[in-house]
């Protein structure tokens, strides 16, 4: 009678082939250019920090792999009758959708953020889940943000935003840039670098379980 036990090469061989396969279709998935926008998360006159979100915008523009915009708090239009996703603004919601990860420039009011990125943070929910989000801190001061970044972290995870481990700190933003926003200390530029690589390397992790890995 012949054998009824499998053939060892012939398993080995379909099992490789197998996982050449799903290493193809990972890379394949993983190497597709991403959408990461930059968010101005004050709308206050004479601003430091848009100087700090136009720097970033052009550092992650940079990147062949990575497409990306400026969202502008000030220019979305919120009610302030109401709250939450009642109050929701269709277009931010759709570029907030369309993102694979986000970067929020946040400056160090009294310790705290500015609340109106906070009423708009909360406009969406469903937009947010299984996203990587890096932060960047700014203040006049010595710590570059840290605080905010502190304070922001369990809304951060309270949406369902994926913080990364690095942020990028810019203290005494006043002697960073000068008025018309051009950067004077270069060490911003490598701070970024590895900043964005981690920002991108999540973004990459995230969007292909997203997409592949449906959850029970």
């Amino acid at each position: 009678m012949p054998s009824s036990k499998p053939n060892t090469l012939d398993t080995t061989a379909r099992e490789q082939k197998q996982q050449k396969e799903l290493f193809m279709n990972a890379a394949e998935h993983i190497n597709k250019k991403l959408f990461i926008p930059t968010m101005l998360g004050t709308a206050r006159q004479g601003r430091m920090s848009e100087h700090v979100a136009r720097f970033v915008l052009g550092e992650i523009a940079k990147r062949d792999e990575v497409e990306t915009e400026l969202i502008d708090i000030r220019d979305i239009p919120l009610s302030m009758t109401d709250a939450g996703e009642a109050i929701k603004n269709s277009s931010f919601s759709a570029t907030i959708a369309r993102a694979d990860a986000l970067v929020i420039v946040v400056p160090e009011y009294n310790h705290g953020y500015p609340g109106l990125l906070k009423h708009l943070l909360d406009t969406n929910l469903k937009e947010y889940i299984h996203k990587a989000v890096g932060l960047c801190g700014v203040s006049n001061g010595g710590f570059g943000g840290a605080r905010v970044i502190e304070n922001l972290l369990p809304v951060m995870r309270e949406l369902g935003l994926v913080t990364i481990f690095s942020d990028v700190n810019f203290s005494r933003v006043l002697n960073v840039f000068d008025a018309s926003g051009k950067l004077l200390d270069d060490v911003y530029v490598k701070h970024t670098d590895k900043f964005l690589k981690e920002l991108i390397w999540m973004a990459k992790v995230l969007k292909y379980g997203r997409d592949k890995i449906p959850q029970e």
